[in-house]
């Protein structure tokens, strides 16, 4: 498939239809490195990656269930389980972290804009790979308990978790606004 027929057709699928197998060690390390080919104003690159896969999503799964009964004291255990498989969705998951530099001339703005092409990048390149991608910003994403147990630096943020892995079946389109509603020229 050509660049354009490949951005025309990606869509994400929910993490909740996606079955294994997840790109291997080989496919993750390719897709990462397109991760990292973005538009980077100042060559900053301002971010990194956690990679979550096998056992591990099992684990930090844990993580969240702890945190989140802290947050949540009412919380009923069905809730709490839910919490601990929110990582096993997908056979992968990758954090992406935004990590600008904060004394840096190029505005805050402009790199958070090169974390979000990042993730972009990312989708992309699994889906050229045959897989399929989710990019999801749930509570865990906006969670500072959340950045502790990842280690983040306080000026880091999590830009999401990247959920990949294979169509439980065909993806469909989806209903997209109007572009034609979302163009103009100027001048008008």
């Amino acid at each position: 498939m050509n660049t354009l027929e490949l951005l025309h057709s990606r869509r994400s699928v929910k993490a909740a239809e996606m079955i294994s197998p997840g790109p291997n060690e080989q496919q993750v390390a390719s897709i990462l490195q397109a991760a990292h080919r973005v538009p980077d104003h100042g060559k900053i690159g301002p971010w990194r990656f956690i990679v979550f896969r096998g056992d591990a999503r099992q684990s930090f799964g844990q993580t969240l269930k702890s945190i989140y009964a802290l947050q949540h004291p009412d919380a009923n255990e069905k809730l709490l389980s839910h919490q601990e498989s929110l990582l096993l969705r997908a056979p992968l998951v990758i954090a992406v972290i935004a990590s600008p530099d904060l004394e840096h001339k190029v505005p805050e703005w402009e790199q958070y804009l090169a974390v979000g092409a990042v993730c972009q990048n990312l989708l992309i390149a699994t889906h050229a790979m045959g897989f399929v991608g989710q990019w999801l910003t749930e509570w865990y994403s906006y969670s500072p308990d959340v950045n502790h147990a990842l280690g983040l630096k306080p000026y880091e943020r999590l830009a999401g978790f990247m959920y990949l892995g294979s169509a439980a079946q065909k993806p469909t389109e989806r209903p997209r606004p109007d572009l034609n509603e979302r163009t103009t020229y100027w001048p008008a």
